[in-house]
């Protein structure tokens, strides 16, 4: 099995990565749904409390806490697929980072995926999720506060890096090399523009 993780600042294209791998028919586990689940357990609206519930996971369980609770949906995931291949969107931390290394070995590999906060602002816009991501100061905030919980360094250790500055067919045509799709299992990208919103994916 092969478990590849990105790691990007919001708007840099995690989300579209996952995309193409779920295009492909390669299963995505996205860390963040660990943090949702734990709040509709209990009780809470994710859209409001995701940061508080993964802030109180960390303190009661470790700081590796959601990738630790990530694991078994990677491997329940990769036993229910013809692919031996699972992609895992969103680590945040090296913390998290060794908990795989340690799980998966040299069957993990990082991914880092960038883009200028310039280009990430103006995919989040475009995007519209909330006020905020209209709001530069916020997300610049936004960017300073995961970076000091460590998903700079995190991306500073990445295996692989993919630049997403380029066109939206350029990028995906990079992410399929990096997850071994050939052309036979690949959409149609055609003449796509600039990149543009949509290659700022979840931005999680």
């Amino acid at each position: 099995m092969n478990v590849i993780g990105t790691v990007g600042l919001p708007g840099s294209g995690k989300g579209e990565a996952a995309n193409v791998a779920e295009e492909a028919g390669i299963p995505v586990v996205v860390m963040g749904d660990v943090i949702r689940a734990e709040c509709r357990r209990r009780g809470l609206d994710p859209a409001e409390h995701h940061g508080r519930i993964a802030g109180a996971l960390r303190e009661e369980e470790g700081d590796d806490a959601i990738a630790a609770r990530t694991l078994p949906r990677i491997r329940e995931a990769a036993a229910e697929s013809e692919h031996d291949t699972v992609l895992v969107d969103g680590l945040r931390s090296t913390v998290e980072l060794e908990r795989f290394r340690e799980a998966f070995g040299d069957d993990f590999t990082l991914v880092a995926v960038r883009a200028p906060f310039e280009l990430r602002a103006e995919r989040l816009d475009d995007r519209g999720r909330d006020d905020s991501d209209s709001d530069m100061e916020a997300l610049r905030e936004r960017d300073a506060r995961e970076v000091e919980l460590g998903l700079g360094e995190t991306l500073e250790r990445a295996d692989i890096e993919i630049d997403n500055t380029g066109t939206l067919a350029a990028f995906r045509r990079r992410v399929r090399e990096v997850l071994g799709v050939t052309d036979s299992e690949s959409d149609s990208d055609g003449d796509a523009g600039p990149a543009t919103a949509n290659a700022g994916g979840d931005g999680s």
